[in-house]
């Protein structure tokens, strides 16, 4: 199961810490990380394996969002921040909305994060 992990800068450090909670889970259930690069590379600082893609603002939104329409992505993990404005807000519209065309769970906060990993 692939499931992609995005975090806007005020909310990394929340990601790395839910990823700690839940190590046992995606390590049981074999779960491949993929990510855009700055988190990706926080969440490899804290040990995990990460394919990381672009940056959001350089693309990595897109992406994502292109494995989303492909089939490849599972789910979608994206701590956003709403106090934030984010030049890349169209990317993440784009990635937000293909995840409900094409049915691929959702999380953008840790409440609802956490019972999608609950329930894999």
């Amino acid at each position: 199961m692939e499931i992609a992990i995005i975090a806007h800068d005020g909310k990394k450090a929340e990601m790395v810490q839910f990823l700690n909670e839940h190590k046992e889970i995606l390590h049981q259930k074999n779960i491949q990380l993929i990510s855009t690069g700055t988190t990706g590379a926080k969440a490899e600082k804290a040990g995990f394996t990460v394919t990381k893609y672009l940056s959001g603002p350089y693309g990595g939104d897109a992406q994502i969002a292109s494995r989303v329409a492909e089939g490849k992505c599972n789910m979608v993990l994206f701590f956003r921040d709403p106090h934030e404005k984010h030049p890349h807000e169209p990317d993440i519209s784009m990635l937000l909305r293909l995840c409900d065309v094409h049915d691929v769970p959702l999380a953008t906060n840790p409440a609802t994060a956490e019972l999608l990993i609950k329930a894999i």
